[in-house]
C-alpha cells in the first residue's frame, strides 16, 4: 500500500518505510506521519501558505465594507478610510517586528500566536461598538497577520536545515501565490458576508480561518528548535530601536498619505527619527535593524528598494486603473473587478512558473520589461477603448505581477543572512506596503476630483518612467544576473 505522498522528500528512506509500531512515542499514537517526517510535502506547503492567506484577504474584504460601516456608526468617508490605512500601518511595522520574534523565539510560535490574535481582531471587530473599537481590532488583526509570512519563511529556512537540503522553488513559489490569489478573493467574499447577516460578519470571519490555520500548523509544522528565554529574547528584540523604527515609519507613512497636501514637518521628523534610529542600531549589541549589514549587503537593500518601486507602479495601476475603468469607461464596479479577474489569475500561473526557474536575474528582467510596456499601455487607452485592449493590459500586469513578486521574494531569501530569514522577510513587506500607500497618494495627485482620460495619461507617464528605470538598473545589475535563487 503506497505512502502518503506527503513523505516524499524526507531524506531518509528507511525511516518512511519503517513500521508505525516501532517508531518511538508519539509516532505510535499519530494516525499520520510527525511533522518533522513531513519534509517540504503538501502538508507543510498548505499550513506554511495558509497564514499568508490572511492579510491580502482582510486587506481587500473591508474595501465593500466601508460604507455599511459609515452608515452604522455616522460618520463619513474620510473616516472609515482609517479602517484601511490603520491594518496598512500595523502591517508594515509588525512584519519587520514579527519576523525578528520568529528569528529569536522560534518562527512556529510566533506563526502561532499571530494566528490567535487575527481571531482576538475579528472577535473584537464583530462586537465593535464604534469606529474607534473597529480601528482597533483593525491594528490587532494587521499585528497578528504581519506574523504569518515572515515566520513562514523562516520555517522553510529551519526546514531546509533539519533536511539539509535546498528548499525547493515551489515552497517559496506557493507564498507568493498564496498572497496573490487570495487578494482577490476578498471583494466577492465581503459581498456574500455582508449579504448573509451584515458588515460584521467581515470580521467575525477571521475566527474560523485562524482557527483552521491554527490547526493546521499543530498538526503539520515541526516544533521550533530553540528554548525560549523571555527575557533574553526581549533583550535581543531590542525594544528603543523597535519603537524608534515604528514611530519613523509612522511618520513615514503618514507623509506619504498626504502628498496632495504634503505636510513636510512629518517628513522632518521622519529624517530625525531615522537619523536617531540608524545611530542607535550602530551602538547596539543586538539591533532590531542591522544597520551594519544592510549597507555591507547592498544586494538585499538593492531588492528592498526594487521591490518597493516595483509594487509602487503595480498598485498604481491597480488602484487608478479601476476608479478609470468606472468613471471614463462607464464599466459597473462589478464590470471592473470583472476585468481584474485575468490579471490575478494570470499572476498565481505565472508564479507557478517563476518559482521552477533556475535564475534570478532573466525573470526580473523580464518582470521590469513587462511593467514597462504595461504602464505604457495606459497611455493608449481611452474611455473608448476596445474590450480587448482592456483585457490585454490587464494580462500584461499580472504576468509582471508573478514574475516580480516570486523573483524579489526569491532574490531575498538567497541573500539575507540566514539566521535573519523572518527579519528579512518582513522588511520586504514592508516595503511592500511603503510602495501601496506611496501610490494611493500618486493616484490622488494624477487624477484630482474625477478619474479622467487625462488622469489616467498623467499616471501611466510617471509609472512608465518609473518602470523604465527600474528596467535599466536591472539590466546594469551584474551581480544580479550571477545569482542563484537558493544560494
Amino acid at each position: 500500500m503506497p505512502h502518503d505522498a506527503a513523505l516524499q522528500d524526507h531524506p531518509d528512506a528507511r525511516v518512511r518505510r519503517e513500521p508505525a509500531r516501532l517508531r518511538p512515542g508519539p509516532a505510535r499514537r499519530r494516525s499520520g506521519p510527525r511533522p518533522e517526517d513531513i519534509g517540504f510535502g503538501r502538508r507543510f506547503v498548505a499550513a506554511t501558505s495558509f497564514g499568508s492567506v490572511l492579510n491580502p484577504v482582510n486587506s481587500s474584504i473591508i474595501a465593500v465594507a466601508l460604507v455599511q460601516v459609515g452608515h452604522a456608526f455616522g460618520v463619513g468617508a474620510s473616516a472609515t478610510t482609517w479602517l484601511v490605512s490603520a491594518l496598512y500601518l500595523a502591517t508594515a511595522i509588525g512584519q519587520p517586528t514579527m519576523g525578528r520574534l520568529a528569528d529569536l523565539a522560534g518562527p512556529r510560535r510566533v506563526y502561532l500566536a499571530g494566528t490567535a490574535a487575527v481571531a482576538a481582531g475579528g472577535l473584537l471587530g464583530y462586537l465593535g461598538w464604534s469606529l474607534s473599537s473597529l480601528i482597533a481590532a483593525r491594528i490587532v488583526i494587521g499585528l497578528g497577520t504581519s506574523a504569518a509570512y515572515p515566520a513562514a519563511m523562516a520555517m522553510v529556512r529551519h526546514q531546509a536545515r533539519r533536511l539539509n537540503r535546498e528548499a525547493p522553488g515551489g515552497v517559496l513559489g506557493a507564498l507568493a501565490i498564496a498572497g496573490q490569489a487570495t487578494m482577490a478573493v476578498g471583494p466577492p467574499l465581503g459581498g456574500l458576508l455582508i449579504a448573509a447577516g451584515g458588515w460584521r460578519l467581515t470580521f467575525l470571519v477571521n475566527v474560523p480561518l485562524a482557527v483552521a490555520g491554527i490547526g493546521a500548523v499543530l498538526a503539520w509544522l515541526p516544533a521550533d528548535d530553540q528554548q525560549v528565554r523571555v527575557a533574553r529574547a526581549w533583550h535581543q528584540l531590542d525594544p528603543p530601536g523597535l519603537v524608534l523604527f515604528a514611530a519613523a515609519l509612522t511618520g513615514l507613512l503618514l507623509f506619504l498619505m498626504s502628498l496632495a497636501s504634503p505636510r513636510w514637518w512629518l517628513l522632518g521628523v521622519t529624517v530625525a527619527l531615522l537619523t536617531a534610529l540608524a545611530a542607535r542600531e550602530l551602538r547596539a549589541r543586538t539591533p532590531f535593524l542591522d544597520v551594519r549589514m544592510l549597507a555591507r549587503n547592498r544586494a538585499l537593500t538593492t531588492t528592498y528598494v526594487r521591490f518597493g518601486i516595483t509594487m509602487l507602479i503595480t498598485y498604481g495601476f491597480i488602484y487608478g486603473w479601476t476608479p478609470w475603468l468606472e468613471q471614463s469607461a462607464g464599466l459597473s464596479a462589478a464590470g471592473a473587478g470583472l476585468l481584474m479577474a485575468p490579471s490575478f489569475a494570470v499572476a498565481a500561473v505565472v508564479s507557478a512558473l517563476a518559482a521552477r526557474h533556475s535564475r534570478i536575474w532573466p525573470l526580473l528582467v523580464a518582470g521590469a520589461a513587462a511593467l514597462a510596456a504595461g504602464s505604457a499601455g495606459l497611455l493608449l487607452l481611452t474611455g473608448r477603448s476596445p474590450l480587448w485592449l482592456l483585457l490585454a493590459i490587464s494580462v500584461v500586469f499580472g504576468a509582471q505581477n508573478g514574475l516580480n513578486v516570486v523573483t524579489n521574494q526569491t532574490a531575498m531569501y538567497a541573500q539575507a543572512p540566514a539566521d535573519s530569514t523572518g527579519t528579512a522577510a518582513g522588511m520586504l513587506r514592508t516595503f511592500m506596503y511603503l510602495g501601496a500607500i506611496a501610490s494611493a497618494s500618486l493616484i490622488s495627485l494624477s487624477f484630482g476630483p474625477a478619474a479622467t482620460d487625462a488622469g489616467l495619461h498623467r499616471l501611466a507617464v510617471i509609472l512608465t518612467a518609473a518602470a523604465t528605470a527600474l528596467l535599466a538598473a536591472t539590466l546594469a545589475d551584474r551581480k544580479l544576473a550571477t545569482a542563484r535563487p537558493h544560494a
